[in-house]
């Protein structure tokens, strides 16, 4: 009987398009905990003194999704190592998939920072907005298509000071008139899953804004990168794991997103601003050939 309640509430959670289950199991219920083992379900915390007579609960996950195949996934991961950097760490996977000899680092990842940084965002560090990572890759020797549904300035909302606002504003300026001289695509306009499935089968490696109000719960502007499709769901490696919340790096790649989900989450702030960049390779040598 367990075994067909369990695999009922998994079928009914994959038809909410739930893409896993959690739950929690004492400790000293050992037919509870190969029961959920035994369909797949991976411990990923312990909580100590949880029922009322002080015994400790084990948490448990499983993905309901299968990963996609593994001749698909031409994207390798990397993990960003500061809260603002999911931009260079979305950017690196997709320059590292389009050019092996790559190497992904910490250096690496803070010297994109700088170079695409918007200087100020909500009350931290700036993260960084299209038209800065346009630059960089196209620095390195990539080509690139960049969507954006709007030309006001990207990511404002994430700020209140009008100074700020200013700041932002000036460096996104700077940004558009060193674009406008490079044979780069400045596309205004947006791209749904179907035309970024398209550009994906034909070499391209979408990078896309986010909120990720749908993924954690908090409204900031999040890059993610694209790993691949299948007729239900994109997948796409993010850049960020959440490991306050028992989160791994396996939860972070090739995660499964809803089409519909998908299309409601690539999108920022009041404006609903939408910017997506499709990398490419490139016969063209970089400009920056010491970075590598």
């Amino acid at each position: 009987i367990g075994d067909r309640l369990l695999e009922a509430a998994e079928a009914a959670a994959l038809e909410r398009d739930c893409v896993s289950m959690r739950l929690e199991v004492r400790r000293d219920n050992p037919p509870s905990l190969n029961l959920f083992r035994r369909h797949g379900y991976r411990q990923f915390k312990e909580v100590l003194d949880y029922y009322e007579d002080h015994m400790a609960a084990l948490r448990f996950e499983k993905r309901l999704v299968p990963q996609i195949q593994l001749a698909l996934v031409k994207v390798p991961y990397y993990q960003q190592t500061l809260e603002f950097t999911c931009g260079p760490a979305a950017l690196m996977m997709a320059m590292k998939a389009l050019d092996p000899m790559l190497e992904l680092d910490r250096k690496l990842e803070l010297r994109l920072w700088r170079e695409a940084t918007t200087i100020f965002m909500t009350s931290g560090h700036g993260g960084c907005g299209p038209y800065g990572l346009a630059l960089s890759a196209y620095r390195r020797g990539f080509d690139l298509e960049i969507y954006v549904n709007e030309d006001g300035v990207f990511l404002v909302d994430s700020v209140r000071s009008l100074e700020k606002k200013e700041v932002m504003r000036l460096v996104q300026e700077d940004w558009i008139e060193e674009l406008r001289q490079l044979p780069v695509t400045l596309h205004c306009g947006s791209l749904g899953v179907d035309e970024l499935r398209q550009k994906f089968e034909a070499g391209g490696i979408p990078l896309v804004l986010i909120s990720s109000y749908r993924i954690y719960g908090e409204r900031f502007p999040h890059w993610v990168v694209v790993t691949g499709f299948d007729d239900h769901y994109i997948y796409v490696h993010d850049p960020l794991v959440d490991a306050e919340k028992g989160e791994t790096v396996t939860d972070s790649v090739n995660m499964p997103i809803p089409h519909r989900e998908f299309q409601r989450m690539a999108r920022y702030g009041k404006a609903a601003q939408k910017a997506v960049l499709i990398l490419y390779r490139s016969q063209r040598r970089p400009e920056l050939p010491t970075l590598f």
